[in-house]
């Protein structure tokens, strides 16, 4: 009566034998017989599955979405449905468009990511002819539900700037979402912050529309998933890259908030923006993230099998090294949280240009207080260190600093430009809730 055992490991068969023998007589009773062929059945499922993963994995389904990631689509696949501008009505009245489907019906998935050679820009904007100047786009067979901005602090990285355009247009014109890209150049020769441009193209963005969602997007980082929408979360910020190659597909710690990520107008309000102090690589997102815990909110993210992308793998570049004052700066969040961040943020827009592609918006964000120390050149054999050159002082130049309100009407980010007097630094009023 007992089950047929002639798949079960021979050490799986001698130690079954032996709980049947020790059992004696007590198989006469019917009871002890069906826990024991229980036992038998699932003592053999376990090991045929291949242990206890396996067999959890059976017995409890898991909602994790699963994706082959080795036969991915071309980003530019499906494209050619996406529909241009209908003629206009005769009558001179706006059609009325439905809302665009949840989720998109011309995502793909897994998306290649082409890496090498970037085309140019003419190029590109060729490939995306739907994409209206300032790098904006709107489906026009549809109402679309969202309206993103994306952020993209830069300097000096015009190659990967244009891989990411080739990448990114198509990935978001499948999505169906409003989206415009900005680019936010740092001039000047200063040491590179990260967070600082964040803060202003958050400001300048949301001066040109009203923009329901922002994304924090790194120049270098590519999506792979296109089931990864660019939108955001109505709560809480989202962290998007939560699996990067650089990472082997892993969530580095559980705070980290750096590459993607995204918030809303009012969760930006609530926790101050971002930074400004943080001056070089390294630190900038660590105070983020406990800037989003320490204004009562917390971090969320895509499913680790959505979250994929890729780094542009590139060497260190130059006026953004590693900032020492990082660790120093990231004890004193806690404290400087309220009064460093939007509400303390002052630069100067040298520029802007709206790109077939893209929104270039130029600024000046003024010079790191605690520059590097500058290299020396030093003689053959020499052993002693170059002399630290002495610390600049802050530069107290006049500029056309503009003058800037930010108000919280009915529960929305209003921005508006007010006076761009000369040696006027730009003041924001706000109350951080």
């Amino acid at each position: 009566m007992l089950l047929h055992l002639s798949f079960v490991p021979h050490h799986s068969y001698y130690v079954l034998s032996a709980v049947m023998l020790c059992c004696g007589r007590a198989l006469d009773s019917p009871c002890t017989l069906a826990l024991l062929v229980g036992f038998q059945f699932a003592f053999v499922l376990y090991f045929s599955l291949g242990g206890f993963r396996s067999l959890v994995s059976v017995l409890v389904h898991s909602s994790e979405p699963e994706f082959d990631y080795s036969r991915p689509h071309d980003v530019y696949t499906n494209l050619s449905q996406l529909s241009a501008l209908p003629p206009p009505h005769p009558s001179g009245a706006e059609p009325q468009l439905r809302s665009c489907l949840l989720p998109s019906p011309l995502l793909v998935g897994p998306v290649s990511v082409r890496l090498s050679s970037p085309l140019s820009l003419e190029e590109i904007k060729e490939k995306n002819p739907l994409v209206t100047p300032g790098g904006h786009y709107r489906p026009t067979d549809c109402e679309p539900r969202h309206h993103t901005a994306i952020v993209v602090p830069y300097r000096n990285r015009q190659s990967h700037l244009r891989t990411l355009l080739y990448h990114l247009h198509p990935f978001l014109q499948r999505q169906q979402i409003h989206y415009g890209i900005y680019i936010i150049h740092q001039s000047g020769n200063s040491t590179f912050n990260r967070a600082k441009l964040l803060n202003v193209g958050v400001r300048e963005a949301l001066k040109e529309e009203d923009w329901g969602c922002i994304f924090l997007h790194d120049v270098d980082l590519l999506p792979e998933n296109d089931h990864n929408t660019y939108t955001c979360h109505p709560q809480y910020p989202t962290h998007l890259s939560v699996a990067m190659d650089k990472f082997r597909y892993r969530l580095p710690y559980p705070q980290y908030f750096g590459g993607v990520s995204a918030i809303t107008p009012d969760q930006y309000l609530k926790m101050n923006g971002f930074p400004n102090q943080y001056w070089g690589w390294g630190g900038e997102d660590d105070d983020i993230a406990a800037r989003v815990r320490l204004s009562g909110m917390k971090i969320v993210r895509p499913p680790v099998a959505v979250g994929h992308y890729k780094m542009i793998k590139h060497k260190g570049d130059k006026g953004n090294e590693q900032n020492p004052r990082r660790f120093d700066l990231l004890k004193h969040t806690r404290l400087n949280w309220r009064s460093d961040g939007l509400n303390s943020l002052t630069y100067e827009v040298l520029s802007k240009e709206l790109e077939p592609l893209y929104t270039n918006l130029s600024v000046n964000i003024g010079e790191d207080p605690h520059p590097p120390p500058k290299k020396s050149a030093l003689p053959k054999n020499a052993s002693y260190p170059a002399a630290r050159p002495k610390d600049r002082e802050k530069d107290q130049g006049t500029l056309g600093w503009q003058s800037t309100q930010v108000t919280k009407l009915e529960g929305h980010l209003k921005v508006t430009n007010t006076s761009s007097d000369v040696g006027q630094k730009d003041v924001v009023k706000q109350e951080i809730v």
